[in-house]
């Protein structure tokens, strides 16, 4: 498992006499890298899963244990990671047999040797060209895992408008009194529902009212005449990344409520209610559902629910209260309004 922080960016250094692993660790030290040394095999194993940049060992640390020991840890290594290997070498030991060995037990690294005595300026040199790889190879790790949370995030979205326009579908075709005019509302509602994601993506750093992200969030999901989602607070102004989020939230809710909750029932109903304190220091939001089908806490936590957790306690400084109350879905949370990025 890599960190987002402190990971890839020291070195391991492996030399069994003290008078050489005390020489590495201050050369490399004095010239602002980070050094921690393994003397035995389980704290070589330990310092390896904690991710270092790359090894610097001398030739006498290679004994066929820490040999084996590194070879397991590069084989586990994913497919972007190449692990820079420093290798100090005598001047009278078989060098073509040890590249070849080393070649060939450690596979998904990148081996630089050097032959004792080596210049210091040279050594320096190679260690820090073999870092600065490294930590490019680390961005290229946290490029390919914001693309995999990107795809799937997408991917969720997606199935989320889609499983929309099919509540909303079957919510219209219910009340549809003729072909003309299903399609009259179904376009219509389709529409709203383009607008949420027009008028929160397109804001160009312009404010939104919370009452006007809960207009635009629920229009899809109310029928002509018949009100099933309640929306009641003071007007509070909120910047494109908080007005962005709770509409996200909000849609995320409604989307639940369509599929399991008080909206997949004729009868159901939701209460979205938002407060400020008197002195305007903390919002808390409320989203009641009453009327659907019995409900019950999920056997697993879905993407949905961990996205509005995980949302909501970035923009709140806490995390949502969810409470899975029989008589219908029970969901809050309040913070600090300077987290919410208010316009006033």
């Amino acid at each position: 498992m890599y960190g987002s922080d402190g990971s890839l960016d020291w070195v391991l250094a492996l030399a069994p006499y003290r008078r050489d692993a005390d020489y590495l660790e201050t050369l490399l030290v004095q010239h602002g890298l980070a050094v921690r040394r393994a003397a035995g095999l389980d704290e070589l194993a330990q310092r390896l899963e904690e991710s270092p940049g790359l090894i610097v060992a001398t030739h006498e640390a290679l004994s066929p244990e820490v040999l084996q020991v590194i070879r397991a840890h590069l084989l586990s290594q994913p497919d972007w990671s190449e692990m820079p290997i420093v290798i100090l070498l005598d001047r009278a030991a078989p060098q073509a047999r040890i590249r070849a060995e080393l070649s060939k037990s450690w596979p998904g690294s990148r081996q630089i040797y050097y032959q004792r005595p080596v210049a210091t300026l040279d050594l320096v040199s190679g260690v820090q060209s073999a870092m600065l790889a490294r930590l490019r190879q680390r961005d290229v790790r946290d490029h390919i895992e914001r693309e995999v949370e990107l795809r799937r995030e997408l991917n969720h979205r997606v199935k989320n408008i889609l499983a929309s326009v099919s509540s909303i579908f079957t919510m219209t075709r219910r009340g549809a009194a003729s072909l003309d005019a299903f399609a009259e509302d179904f376009s219509g509602r389709l529409m709203a529902l383009a607008n949420v994601h027009t008028a929160l993506f397109e804001m160009d750093g312009e404010a939104l009212d919370l009452a006007d992200i809960a207009e635009l969030t629920f229009k899809p999901y109310r029928s002509a005449g018949q009100e099933r989602i309640f929306a009641e607070g003071r007007p509070v102004a909120l910047g494109r990344e908080a007005a962005t989020t709770i509409a996200l939230c909000l849609h995320e809710l409604a989307t639940n409520a369509l599929k399991y909750g008080a909206l997949s029932y004729p009868e159901g109903t939701v209460h979205f209610r938002w407060a400020t304190q008197a002195d305007g220091a903390a919002l808390s939001i409320q989203w009641i559902e009453s009327g659907g089908p019995p409900v019950a806490a999920p056997a697993r936590t879905g993407y949905g629910t961990r996205y509005l957790i995980a949302a909501l306690r970035n923009l709140f400084g806490s995390p949502p209260l969810i409470i899975y109350h029989p008589e219908g879905l029970n969901f809050s949370v309040s913070g600090p309004l300077s987290r919410q990025s208010l316009k006033r």
